[in-house]
Parts: structure tokens; sequence; C-alpha cells
């Protein structure tokens, strides 16, 4: 008995759908179109360097030693274990190629273990500049006594199984802990205003040719990133509740002119937002963050450190100091004193910041990631830049 011709050209393209959707699943991975993640990718546009004052140059007064009259008491600040010296090797090479051997600010280097021979004498070797290497106080480091052990270990299961990466490595939870609020506390940072926080295996593309410390003093800033994402919200689902609680007990500490609406946007990605209970999970990507520590010495993030601390969650959940770092400057902030570096070209695997800029080599401009299509999701500027701005 013959098929009808429309039921032939029916299960003809029913055939052809299904072809399109294996391809489409299991197919080669297709960046995806900046326009499907905002209006306009900023970094398409040429790139020049930030408004404000005038900006330093190192024409003069950034030579070594005493010559370094333009230097304000700022540094550069690595958290790295000795194993991981060609990271940081090549993390410095980059930086030092692009900015630092021109205005020669100070390195200084953090461990909860001395620092080897190798590790001292390969990363001097990198930089003119002076070179630190401390060693974080036990009482930093140490997990905390009212942490429970066994509540740590059934929750780190529950957070492994649940696919949240480095769940089951305390030192992964003392990390987060100690750069969410103690690293600032450290002597060796005592008479430190500002720093610029590097990790082992960055790159840097862009030459800079201002002193960024000054442009973050002389503009009042607080504040400067590269890249805003979203976080796994079953790593921090009671970051924010915990938080709500503090503002309730703290109404004073929000300020007028804050990010708030950036942190409880429910349109992007409202999923994430109902599985962190309120919170967007937008944060600051903090392996690149170049800041003033008056912030974190204030008594409203003392108070608010302290008070997460206490809520065991840098234990019981995966709570980073880039969520803490950025609900904090959120609320507590004023939004214009948070600075986007869209002209320092930095890539932490899998994101960039590539500008548009002849100063620029090596990264392609507006490229957000080299990863799987499916990262673009994870890139939250455009609430920043709809809540914000792009300044």
């Amino acid at each position: 008995m013959a098929i009808a011709r429309p039921i032939r050209m029916l299960g003809l393209a029913a055939i052809c759908l299904w072809v399109f959707f294996l391809y489409e699943v299991f197919g080669p991975a297709k960046p995806a179109s900046p326009s499907k993640i905002m209006d306009q990718e900023p970094l398409l546009d040429y790139t020049g360097e930030p408004e404000g004052a005038p900006l330093w140059r190192a024409e003069k007064g950034y030579g070594l030693g005493a010559e370094g009259t333009n230097r304000i008491n700022a540094t550069l600040l690595s958290l790295v274990r000795n194993e991981e010296i060609e990271g940081m090797v090549q993390a410095m090479r980059d930086l030092e190629r692009t900015w630092n051997s021109k205005f020669n600010y100070p390195w200084t280097f953090f461990n909860d273990v001395p620092f080897t021979e190798e590790f001292k004498t390969r990363t001097q070797a990198e930089t003119k500049a002076e070179c630190k290497y401390e060693l974080i106080p036990k009482e930093h480091w140490e997990v905390p006594s009212w942490i429970d052990e066994e509540i740590f270990q059934e929750s780190a299961k529950i957070l492994k199984e649940q696919d949240i990466q480095y769940a089951s490595m305390k030192s992964y939870h003392q990390m987060c802990r100690w750069n969410s609020g103690l690293f600032y506390k450290h002597p060796a940072l005592e008479n430190t205003q500002y720093y610029w926080r590097v990790e082992p295996k960055v790159h840097f593309f862009c030459d800079v040719d201002y002193d960024v410390f000054r442009y973050m003093q002389d503009n009042n800033k607080t504040y400067g990133f590269t890249i805003n994402l979203y976080d796994a919200p079953k790593s921090i689902p009671t970051l924010w509740p915990e938080t709500v609680k503090f503002l309730a007990q703290h109404p004073e500490y929000l300020h007028d002119q804050n990010s708030m609406p950036w942190l409880v946007d429910t349109e992007r990605r409202p999923d994430h937002n109902m599985k962190a209970n309120g919170y967007s999970t937008c944060h600051f990507w903090s392996n690149f963050e170049i800041a003033d520590m008056s912030f974190w010495r204030s008594q409203a993030y003392e108070d608010y450190f302290n008070h997460l601390d206490r809520a065991g969650g840098f234990f019981y959940e995966r709570w980073g100091d880039a969520p803490v770092h950025s609900i904090a400057l959120g609320l507590f902030e004023d939004s214009s004193k948070i600075h986007w570096f869209r002209d320092i070209g930095y890539q932490h695997i899998p994101y960039f910041n590539c500008p548009n800029s002849p100063k620029c080599k090596g990264c392609m401009t507006g490229r957000f990631t080299d990863g799987e299509s499916w990262l673009m999701k994870e890139d939250c500027r455009p609430n920043w830049f709809k809540y914000v701005g792009t300044g």
C-alpha cells in the first residue's frame, strides 16, 4: 500500500529535524553571538585609557628605591604555593612586560608554608622591584574552632555529589576564607592601602602606560574588576539569607548609591536567583582585583565578614571570596566607586577581557571565552552595564 505524499513529506521533515537536533547537541561548539548576550559587546568599540583626573606616567618618579617618589603605598599581591612556581613566573612575566617594569611596584607573596629558595630566586629574577615573601599566621589559616569537622565532611560529600568543584578540599575553603576577610590583616600589609591581586597562570595582553594605583586614588575608586560572572548557586545557598539577616541588624550600612539591583536581578538567570534564595549570583571574578583595602578594613565590612564567618558557610558550603567581596561592595559602597578596567587585557582560563586597542596583542578583541559556547551565559557584565554602567 503506497504512503500518501503528505505523510512521506512529514516523515522526511521529522528525519531532518532529528538530524539537526543531533548536530546541535553533539556537533562542534560554536561561539555565541554577542548580540545574544547583550545588545552590543562594548569591547568591540575602540578602548582608550580611562577618563578622569590626569594620569600619572612613568617618565620620572618611578625608579628603583629612593627614586620611586611617585609610588604610593600599594603592592602586587599573590597567594601562591611553591609548586605553582611555573604559573607564577609566567603571570609575573606578563604583568612586568605590560605594566610593572615601568612603575616598579613591589610584589608581596603569601603562603601557608615557607617559600622555597627556588621560588624566591626565580620570582625575584622576573622583576627589578622589591619582592616580599610572607608566611600566613596559623590563626589566620586554620579552621576556626566553631566549625564542626563531622558536619564539614558531610557537607563536603553533599557538595561533591552536586558537582561543586573543590568542595572536599579543606585548603580551598581556608583559602576562600583568608581571601575574604583576613589577608589585609597580615602585618606585611599594615601600612599598605592598595593592592593588585595576581594569580598563577593568568595572562595580561595590553600595554598599560599609567599608574593604575594613582588612578584609583585620584578618582576616588574603591574597586576595579575586569570579569563579571555568575556563581554556582548550589555552592552558596545560604549566603544571601545570611546577608539579609545582617542587613536587618545593620540597615545603616546600606549605601544610598548601592548596586542592589545587580545583586538581586531575576530576569536574566531566574533559576540562579531561585536556587541562591534571592541572590542573582553575579560577582566580580576576584582572581583579578585592584582595590583599596580601606574598604575591607571598614566597620561595615568587618562586621559583615564576622557575621558570615560565624555562620560557617566558608566550610559548610563553598562561599568564595568573589561573591563575598562582590555582595559587600554592592551593598556598602557607592557604585560609582567600582571601576571596570576595560583597557586591561586579561585572561584567567576560560574567560577573557580583551579590548579593541592597538596596545593589545595575543587575544581576540571582544572574546569572552575560548571554551564551550554554553560558557557565554556565565557572563554577568550585561547586568552590571544595565544597572550601573560601563564606567
